[in-house]
């Protein structure tokens, strides 16, 4: 089977898991084509995901004349399906969804997706994430396209579920993929009950065989790394005020941020604020390898966010034997279970996340160790990217009869 895949920026740093999908997908022997909107190469450090850039095509690339020339064939060549795509283009500017002139460039994308599709054999599209990429295919499928489907990752189609229209792409698409339990309710909130059915839940997933024997957690006193980018959903902000009132308690606390974003300036200041720069490093973007060995190198992972969907970082510091510290929030409880997998505490409560970590750093060795190996167990069933391409492969099937 040959399908298509198609992103709104692809590859990016904080992509890993769509490549990884893609990859055990072609290893269950179906050929998938990469369509991304645009690329950001610049921001592109491991080496895998410039592989990656050079294998997907970019549809913007094709450039504004030519995309509204096949616009213009389409409506020359089926007038019904064109004026029936434009009505849809006027209802969703008029919802707000996006202006009329940023629908319309969607459609012209659309028109573009489901030419390439037909010319390159693709018997399906998904899309990641139920944005605009979403939107696309759903537009390409109005266009004469192929069937389409797409994966909910969350919290920015939560937060916008009406005027995203979660619930009209799942009319028009064949089924929509929730990565966890939490993911699925919130995409029936957005969608009308006889959809229900078209929502499946598969879990993001890890290549485990890459992810060989953890290495044993370091000596000393609790060492914390946070991954993430530094937006105001993932809450680096009070992870920093928060770990300063544990470290005046404990100044053996150390704690490592593996990422970068804009909010970096505010998170420097606050670090030279509290006097913390010898206990808090940024080691700023990594690729996989840097990731791991951040991981490695620390006793626990820390997870503040604000709003998440189920964060594949959780599950990479799982596989390497590392307890979690995380926010009581979305996804997150159905992976890391108190007191088994580590800890968590509420959203957006500094006082009870510094108490968190000065309850870890009192933890003795054994216990987190117990814990790290509880983690690895729960994932490794959980997340196997070979069993979650397994079950994409059927419904890929499925959905093209």
């Amino acid at each position: 089977m040959r399908i298509g895949y198609l992103v709104n920026t692809y590859p990016r740093p904080s992509h890993s898991f769509i490549r990884r999908e893609i990859a055990a997908l072609e290893a269950q022997g179906l050929q998938v084509h990469r369509f991304a909107m645009r690329g950001d190469p610049a921001a592109l450090t491991d080496p895998a995901d410039r592989a990656e850039h050079a294998r997907t095509e970019r549809v913007l690339e094709a450039g504004g004349k030519r995309l509204l020339a096949g616009l213009a064939r389409q409506a020359l060549e089926n007038p019904a399906r064109f004026f029936r795509a434009m009505r849809l283009v006027r209802r969703r500017a008029r919802a707000g969804e996006s202006s009329l002139a940023r629908q319309i460039i969607y459609l012209a994308e659309g028109a573009h997706v489901a030419a390439r599709a037909k010319a390159l054999g693709l018997a399906h599209i998904h899309a990641h994430f139920g944005t605009n990429s979403a939107r696309v295919a759903a537009y390409a499928r109005l266009l004469g396209g192929p069937r389409f489907s797409f994966t909910v990752h969350g919290p920015e189609e939560f937060d916008n579920g009406l005027a995203l229209d979660l619930g009209g792409k799942l009319a028009l698409a064949e089924f929509c993929i929730a990565v966890s339990s939490y993911g699925r309710s919130q995409i029936f909130r957005w969608s009308a009950a006889e959809d229900w059915e078209k929502v499946h839940v598969v879990h993001c997933g890890l290549d485990l065989p890459r992810w060989a024997e953890p290495s044993p957690l370091p000596p000393g006193a609790l060492h914390m790394v946070a991954v993430g980018r530094f937006a105001e959903q993932k809450g680096f902000g009070l992870l920093i005020r928060a770990f300063a009132l544990a470290w005046r308690r404990n100044p053996a606390l150390r704690l490592s941020l593996v990422g970068d974003g804009e909010l970096r300036p505010q998170i420097e200041a606050l670090i030279a604020a509290e006097g913390m720069g010898e206990a808090v490093r940024l080691l700023g973007w990594q690729d996989e390898a840097g990731v791991r060995a951040a991981m490695d190198a620390a006793h626990a992972l820390v997870t503040p966010s604000f709003a998440e969907g189920l964060p594949v970082v959780i599950m990479e510091a799982m596989a390497c034997a590392r307890p979690v510290i995380a926010t009581y929030i979305a996804g997150i409880p159905e992976l890391v279970r108190p007191g088994q997998e580590g800890w968590l505490v509420p959203a957006g409560d500094a006082e009870a996340l510094a108490e968190t970590m000065l309850q870890a750093a009192e933890t003795d060795h054994a216990t987190l160790e117990r814990m790290g190996a509880a983690a690895r167990a729960r994932v490794t069933e959980r997340h196997d990217i070979r069993e979650s391409a397994r079950r994409l492969a059927a419904l890929f099937s499925r959905a093209t009869g």
